[in-house]
């Protein structure tokens, strides 16, 4: 997923010179491609990250395209008033990219652990937010956070799970893509980043004639598919490694209340923080996330335990 990034990040800025990278101190051998190609569109601008905001505002009203780089715990929570007030607030064509999203940085601690991002960023107006499953929904979003006409959130979680597609998807912005066709509509999945090849698991093991649906965009997100999912389903599960408070789920759920009322079960970080530090795979099953724990966790809601 990660390389898939920085392929497209080159790509895209040796097409257009006005694309510009600013890192806060981080992503050194992520970034040696773009150094190499680009060398005079990078900017590293230190551990300032509610600076480098207010640099990528000036040079978008400059008429560049910047590109800013940071972990997910900093990009964009440390610096959600800078996006809002010197970037959405006067809709300014900059992409935030936080990398390692929920608990990729799982033996740092809860400071460098990020699982409220999406719930910071989907209240600021003019602010859309990406969330890809895998590399060719980065690529596919990286392409459409460079279109957009104002600022964007992309969020990149573990990049090794495997991919949920064999290509590029061409589905527009705000569409849910369908992963895994169903042939009932007892139960559908949608899922988002990580998840997604989580809910595929599941739902071929337990679940064979459930669909699942990728959710790379949770703003904006098309409130008539989403509604048309629910009214198929006997019940919608909603999976994602991100607090359930303000997340794709919360997001699901609404349209589903407003539109067509279903059973929808969140499958996320519950209200707290992490307990211990360790490995990617103990902070999954330490938050219930893990495949054995979700199985367990439905079959619980669907009240077949």
């Amino acid at each position: 997923m990660r390389a898939a990034f920085s392929a497209a990040l080159v790509r895209l800025a040796q097409a257009d010179p006005k694309v510009l990278l600013l890192t806060g101190d981080h992503g050194y051998a992520l970034f040696n491609d773009f150094r190499k190609h680009c060398p005079a569109q990078y900017i590293n601008a230190g551990i300032a990250e509610q600076n480098m905001v207010g640099m990528a505002a000036g040079l978008a009203r400059a008429g560049f395209r910047p590109f800013v780089y940071g972990l997910a715990a900093f990009i964009p929570v440390r610096v959600v008033e800078q996006i809002k007030l010197d970037v959405a607030h006067d809709q300014l064509p900059v992409v935030f990219v936080g990398d390692g999203a929920g608990f990729v940085y799982s033996t740092l601690g809860s400071s460098h652990q990020s699982a409220e991002d999406i719930a910071c960023t989907r209240a600021i107006p003019h602010l859309s937010v990406f969330s890809p499953a895998d590399r060719f929904e980065v690529t596919a979003s990286m392409d459409m956070a460079y279109a957009a006409k104002s600022a964007v959130y992309l969020r990149m979680g573990k990049s090794d799970l495997g991919d949920v597609h064999t290509e590029v998807p061409t589905a527009g912005v705000g569409s849910l893509i369908p992963v895994r066709e169903g042939r009932s509509h007892d139960i559908s999945f949608i899922a988002t980043g990580s998840m997604v090849r989580v809910a595929v698991d599941v739902a071929a093991q337990s679940y064979p004639g459930a669909a699942v649906w990728s959710a790379p965009f949770i703003k904006p997100l098309d409130s008539q598919q989403v509604s048309t999912i629910c009214r198929n389903s006997r019940v919608v599960v909603v999976m994602e490694e991100h607090s359930v408070l303000g997340g794709l789920g919360s997001a699901i759920t609404e349209i589903a209340c407003e539109l067509a009322p279903v059973r929808v079960f969140r499958i996320g970080v519950n209200d707290r923080f992490s307990h211990h530090c360790g490995s990617y795979e103990y902070l999954r099953k330490e938050h219930g996330l893990d495949r054995a724990t979700i199985e367990l966790r439905i079959r619980a809601f669907l009240g077949q335990s």
